[in-house]
């Protein structure tokens, strides 16, 4: 597996710690970012039991074990054929440990569907659920020396798609295009699930349209996710092409300024909103009130975009 298993280990326990401490017995994990999180691998249609006390359950569909227990440290795994199956297995789990209360994380990831929760509700009446997305992000948003490494080497990874992204633009491509030969690069050079936006037009992380294209003279922004041993980093860049304009080369003078001025205000101990407050008088002063959407940062890690996120909240 990626990363050594103490680790996680480590993880599950504090989890269970807080769980305890939460009077939660037992947590259902099916968010993917926190199922990578406790388990230390990628799964489609995970399925993560967690006790406040004991052993960690994984239930893997048929055939997938022997090589989920290759990737991940826990040993307990249990396949299943049918989504009954896996229903079943959770409310025996539940109700064969005397469970009251237990965790889920109301998250809007992959396999965390509101169907879930409401074919969950019907089969455990009696149960208390418990939002525990508090608890699992509060434990993520700290990052030990492994994960720091992870998102340097996905940077290292984003730098290089975004070299590509610079040779490549030239009026008249789509974003589709220029999408397609950074996430080649990405890929490459071992980003398993990288996100790649490109806008020739103003547009905040747009998806690329096949038939929106490079102008003579504009400007494309590209924002790159890329992710090593599932950890992100993000980077975004605005290209020039030809002349676009004064206003824009105006504007563009102003976010550098900008720039400058989030990394100095953003120190440890400095509540977000403070420099978020200072950014944004500082394009009013500019005469870019209108034109700032607020938002200056976002924590990166299993997700893009993890908590503290000041881009949506």
């Amino acid at each position: 597996m990626r990363g050594d298993p103490e680790i996680f280990k480590r993880r599950v326990e504090r989890f269970q710690r807080l769980l305890r401490e939460n009077e939660v017995d037992g947590a259902v994990i099916r968010t993917l970012s926190s199922f990578i999180y406790f388990t230390g691998t990628k799964w489609l249609r995970p399925s993560l039991l967690i006790p406040a006390e004991g052993e960690p359950v994984v239930y893997i569909i048929k055939g997938e074990a022997e090589l989920f227990r290759e990737k991940s440290w826990i040993e307990n795994v249990v396949e299943f054929q049918r989504v009954e199956d896996l229903m079943a297995g959770i409310v025996t789990w539940i109700h064969g440990n005397g469970f009251q209360r237990v965790g889920l994380e109301f998250g809007i990831e992959r396999d965390a569907y509101l169907i879930f929760l409401k074919i969950f509700e019907r089969l455990n009446p009696t149960i208390e659920i418990v939002d525990v997305l508090d608890i699992t992000m509060g434990l993520r948003m700290v990052k030990d020396d492994w994960e720091l490494d992870n998102i340097r080497r996905a940077g290292k990874i984003a730098q290089r798609g975004m070299k590509v992204a610079e040779e490549v633009i030239k009026p008249g491509m789509s974003e589709l295009e220029i999408a397609a030969e950074v996430v080649r690069e990405l890929m490459l050079n071992g980003s398993e699930d990288p996100k790649v936006y490109v806008s020739v037009t103003p547009r905040a992380h747009a998806e690329p349209f096949r038939d929106l294209r490079v102008p003579e003279n504009g400007v494309v922004t590209v924002v790159i996710g890329a992710d090593w041993n599932h950890y992100y980093s993000n980077m975004a860049r605005t290209f020039i092409v030809g002349d676009p304009g004064e206003r824009v080369m105006r504007a563009i003078e102003v976010k550098e300024e900008a720039y400058r001025l989030a990394l100095e205000e953003t120190r440890v101990g400095v509540p977000l909103n403070t420099v978020e407050k200072k950014l944004a008088e500082f394009f009013k002063e500019k005469g870019f009130a209108d034109a700032y959407l607020a938002g200056y940062t976002h924590g990166v890690g299993l997700l893009i975009e993890e908590p503290p996120i000041t881009t949506i909240v």
